[in-house]
């Protein structure tokens, strides 16, 4: 089932809880109101039949004329209808075979199809020893009597047998139309309903097929796949997430490529000259001195730290280096580290400044193993790239609650361009891409993911003595 039929269903199922509750309410309140308006209204009826009771036992001091003519009997009841003075015929020929005191007569076929009693055939007259004057024996035990008064006395009952106060034809065809109007109106509302259901569910539904169409354009690989971003909420704010995962993944797999042809560039190139040095000694056109075998094995080392920085870079991507933290203070390894270097420096003539602003001790919880390689990196770095006779200055300070280690090197310097590229991996300065001068371009990238891993950051900026400056910002213990 699409998400289209789910939402249309959701919302037509929910409208049409809300219609019917609402019809169920309207009517029940149409039918309470209603029939408290006729109940009141049988009330009045039942007063003013008592007080033309009353008048006509003044006037004829007694019952004696009104008993002897039921006639009389049935046109008092029916003058007292507000709505109809004279008695329908069928009542009266109906009376007329039935004995003098003998009310209401027997029920027509018609009346009783209609299953509603009207007023005048429900009510009887019983005098003072509530005796029928007017009515029918069986009757008796369920009349509702109510008293009819003279002079402050009671002189008789008005008997009211029990029966729906809706009794006028106008009444009943008021009800039958309102519960027709109220059905139709219910209708017409759950028609409505699914119409705005079915375009509601239509708005919601075309984002979301969107999103799926996307989806599997990402599936197969088509990463250049954008969404148009239509509104500011949730929907917008998805599509918004879709086009920067589809930029991210996109960028991935152009990371991927480059990656994949870099890989292949720096191996095919020391097995290039390998394979060149070992097939001139094997036709004979460069003799096996020692030379060509120092020269073969330096070619193999190149090659060996090739492939142990690109374990290393993928171990670091990976999470799956081993990091022994401890506390440890960093300034004395990376003092420890310069010493092992200064022989290279001196070679070079490139003159080493140190300057510890500390005054105690300061303590992280680092690798020391993983520390030592990223000294020894940069330092490596800065030894293959400053010019001979330069010179590298070494700070370190307190920042907040970071230590900060800054080793800036003189010229050559690097372009603004290039510095935000220094810790992509397999990215160099240097055009040529010399080997010899600055190895393969993973230095700084492994450099980069052990400062992330101990919680710190890695920057690059120009130096003030010329060349390039790097800053390991990384957060103090103690």
């Amino acid at each position: 089932m699409s998400i289209r039929v789910k939402l249309f269903l959701t919302f037509l199922l929910t409208t049409l809880v809300v219609v019917v509750g609402m019809h169920l309410f309207t009517r029940w309140s149409l039918e309470k109101g209603f029939t408290e308006f006729v109940e009141k209204r049988e009330k009045e009826r039942v007063s003013t039949l008592i007080e033309e009771l009353e008048e006509h036992y003044a006037e004829n001091k007694g019952w004696d004329k009104l008993a002897a003519s039921k006639q009389s009997w049935i046109l008092l009841l029916w003058r007292a209808d507000p709505h109809r003075h004279r008695p329908p015929r069928h009542i009266i020929r109906q009376a007329q075979l039935e004995p003098e005191n003998l009310w209401p007569p027997a029920l027509t076929d018609k009346i009783k199809q209609r299953r509603i009693t009207p007023f005048e055939l429900r009510v009887m007259l019983l005098n003072t020893e509530k005796s029928i004057i007017f009515g029918r024996k069986e009757s008796l035990p369920q009349l509702t009597l109510h008293s009819i008064q003279h002079n402050q006395q009671t002189v008789g009952y008005l008997g009211l047998m029990p029966g729906s106060a809706v009794n006028q034809p106008s009444d009943i065809f008021f009800m039958k139309r309102q519960t027709q109007l109220l059905i139709g109106i219910a209708l017409v509302m759950v028609v409505l309903s699914a119409l705005i259901a079915w375009f509601l569910a239509y708005l919601l539904g075309r984002p979301l097929k969107r999103i799926i169409s996307a989806a599997k354009e990402l599936a197969v690989g088509n990463y250049k796949t954008r969404l148009p971003v239509e509104s500011t909420d949730e929907m917008g704010q998805l599509a918004r997430n879709f086009n920067d995962m589809a930029a991210a993944l996109e960028q991935a797999e152009q990371s991927r490529r480059r990656w994949v042809a870099d890989i292949s560039h720096e191996l095919r190139t020391p097995l290039a000259v390998l394979r060149g040095e070992l097939e001139a000694l094997m036709d004979g056109i460069r003799p096996l001195t020692p030379q060509a075998i120092e020269s073969l094995s330096g070619d193999v080392m190149r090659l060996n730290r090739l492939t142990d920085d690109l374990y290393q870079l993928a171990l670091s991507d990976q999470g799956a280096l081993s990091y022994r933290k401890k506390l440890l203070d960093p300034v004395l390894l990376l003092q420890e580290d310069l010493t092992a270097f200064t022989p290279d420096f001196t070679h070079k003539e490139i003159s080493i400044r140190f300057t510890n602003r500390f005054s105690k001790p300061v303590k992280i919880n680092a690798d020391p193993d993983r520390m030592a390689q990223l000294f020894r990196n940069l330092l490596t770095n800065s030894l293959n790239y400053t010019d001979h006779g330069g010179q590298i200055h070494i700070m370190v300070k307190r920042l907040e609650d970071n230590l900060v280690i800054e080793l800036a090197d003189s010229s050559p310097g690097v372009a603004e361009q290039d510095l935000n590229h220094l810790f992509d991996r397999f990215y160099r300065v240097d055009s040529s891409r010399n080997r010899h001068l600055g190895g393969a371009g993973l230095g700084l990238a492994i450099c980069s993911n052990i400062v992330h891993a101990h919680e710190g950051s890695l920057i690059a900026a120009p130096s003030s003595l010329g060349g390039l400056a790097i800053q390991i910002i990384l957060p103090v213990t103690s």
